[in-house]
This record gives C-alpha cells, structure tokens and sequence, in this order.
C-alpha cells in the first residue's frame, strides 16, 4: 500500500469514526458520555453541552471529508494537525477531573497521535512530489554532441 493510499484510507477511517461519535451525542447523548473518560457528566438542561460536542464532531468531520474529496492534500494535512489538538484537549479535561486514565491515554492520546500522523503523511506528499519533480536527469558529459 502506498503512503498516498494509507493517508487517504487513515482519513476516511477516521472522518467515519468521528462522524460516528458525533452522531451519537446529537441523537443518543447520554448512550455516548460514559466513553467520554469523564467521572460524571451533565444531567437536565445541562446536557446540551453534549449535543454541542457531537455537533463539533460532526463539523470537523464534514471539514475534513470536503478538503478530501475537493483534492486538497497538503491543506487536509495542515487540518489534521490542528484538528489534533482537539483530542489533545479531550485528554487533558478527562485527566484534570480525575476521570479515566485509561480512557484518557487509549482513547482520546491515541486519537491525537494517529491524527496528527495522518497529517504528517499528507504534508509529506507535497515534499515528495515536490522532489520528484525538481529531480534533474543528468547526462554524462560524454555523451554530449560536440
């Protein structure tokens, strides 16, 4: 598989994932929240903020898929990057109020690193094809009609 190819299919994979988490807390909210880390979640009128975080999910996932389908690869790359820092903040919330370690570091830490990885890949695409096609083919000076 290529390295275009794992990128592309990393970014599907995980558009799909948070579409999917995002849905959850806009039609199912109180299903989802235990999985969020968190030690207590909020209950009554308070609970739309968990609406609000499936609703950023979703639009971070519809950004995301409208840079990939749009062809836009080194500005999907520089999105995933900064989208990385979403789940950075997610991790760092659930581990300042003492929630789940575990769900801190596995879920939310591993998401932030496989993010920020498949952003790496995509930026990366631009520097190869950019050196590909700087590369000079060099003719032996020899080989040169005089």
């Amino acid at each position: 598989m290529t390295r275009t190819r794992l990128a592309t299919a990393l970014v599907l994979i995980g558009v799909a994932f948070i579409l999917y988490i995002g849905l959850g807390y806009v039609l199912t909210p109180n299903s989802m929240a235990p999985g969020f880390g968190l030690p207590a979640w909020p209950q009554g009128e308070s609970a739309a903020f968990m609406t609000l975080k499936g609703v950023r999910d979703i639009s971070s996932g519809v950004v995301l898929l409208a840079l990939l389908l749009t062809r836009q690869r080194f500005a999907l790359g520089v999105a995933m990057l900064a989208t990385a820092v979403t789940p950075v903040g997610d991790m760092l919330t659930v581990l300042n109020n003492h929630g789940s370690v575990t769900t801190a570091l596995s879920v939310h830490g591993l998401t932030a690193a496989l993010v920020a990885a498949t952003g790496v890949l995509l930026i990366r695409e631009r520097s190869a094809a950019t050196a590909s096609r700087n590369a000079v083919a060099t003719v032996p000076a020899a080989a040169v009609p005089q």
